[in-house]
């Protein structure tokens, strides 16, 4: 195993690991401001992604689409918090889950309807396309080296909201006590609404940025609101820094893993069971991790203790 490789792999883990962040801090924002177990969250996600697909196929502006699946998510967030999920803020968090099942499910047939079961396929800017040449040898991709630098960006200055602006103290007295700051004259509504909105415009452009990588497809969105899961619990309720964390920690994990595993398990075996065994072993480090943290700190890394 060369420097150069493993070197690559961290950049990789630690650009999914940001796109995690993005997808979680909005979990972790509505679960801690408005203690809402949101299962379609993930389909946000696949709502910005097929905005952002589109936009650029009509006007051939990457810009363009970027801003398409920050507002194409946050109106869907809206829309969704103001007709479905403000009935559901005092019920238990069964009838949550059930009614966000089944919202996954109208967004996943409504996005087959309008969009087709056919991946759609981003192209990446001329100006992001390329690689960069970093010290020790390494050659890695511009597009990815921008997630990175942009998704660290997007965590400072929601960090720097949260917890510096008059709406971050008004979000962090919400999930202190949000029947205090009703009293005291906080249109409460006003404030969920907000705060859906933002963890839904997060998530779309998480889906944006994913699917210029990948490919847009109907139910993109479910495999990363789990892994989304995962990184609230490890980081703590209600953190953001405490998503940042864990989120880079779940992407190293889970990339360095994948990549690493199969090659400590060829000395022992054949390289197609080498694969995979390594990839099974890959897939479960990540809830291994969940798993230790739970049993150490339950309230999560930066959570707050009962």
């Amino acid at each position: 195993m060369s420097a150069a490789l493993f070197f690559e792999q961290l950049l990789n883990g630690l650009q999914f690991g940001v796109m995690l962040f993005l997808m979680a801090a909005g979990l972790t924002l509505v679960f801690g401001v408005m203690g809402l177990i949101n299962l379609a969250h993930g389909s946000l996600y696949m709502v910005g992604a097929f905005a952002c697909a589109s936009v650029v196929a009509a006007t051939g502006s990457f810009t363009l689409g970027l801003l398409a699946s920050f507002v194409a998510a946050a109106f869907a967030g809206v829309i969704v918090e103001g007709l479905v999920l403000r009935r559901l803020y005092r019920r238990d968090h069964l009838d949550q889950v059930i009614v966000t099942f089944a919202l996954i499910l109208v967004f996943t047939e409504g996005t087959r309807w309008l969009f087709g079961s056919y991946p759609l396929y981003l192209d990446i800017p001329p100006a992001l396309q390329g690689t960069v040449h970093l010290p020790g040898g390494i050659d890695y991709p511009l597009f990815r080296l921008m997630i990175i630098l942009v998704g660290l960006l997007v965590a400072a200055l929601l960090f720097l909201a949260v917890n510096r602006t008059r709406l971050g103290i008004r979000i962090r007295a919400g999930e202190a006590d949000r029947e205090m700051i009703a009293a005291l004259g906080v249109d409460i509504s006003r404030l969920y609404m907000i705060v859906f909105a933002l963890g839904a415009a997060l998530a779309g452009f998480a889906g944006a940025l994913v699917g210029s990588v990948q490919s847009v497809q109907v139910g993109m969105g479910e495999p990363v609101l789990i892994l989304g899961f995962v990184v609230i619990v490890i980081g703590g309720i209600g953190s953001i820094g405490g998503a940042l964390v864990a989120a880079i920690l779940v992407g190293i994990t889970d990339t360095m893993g994948r990549v690493f595993l199969p090659m400590v398990f060829a000395g022992f075996t054949d390289p197609a069971s080498a694969n995979a065994t390594g990839s099974a072993l890959a897939s479960m480090l990540i809830y291994i991790l969940m798993a230790l943290v739970l049993v150490f700190r339950p309230s999560g890394l930066f959570g707050e203790k009962a």
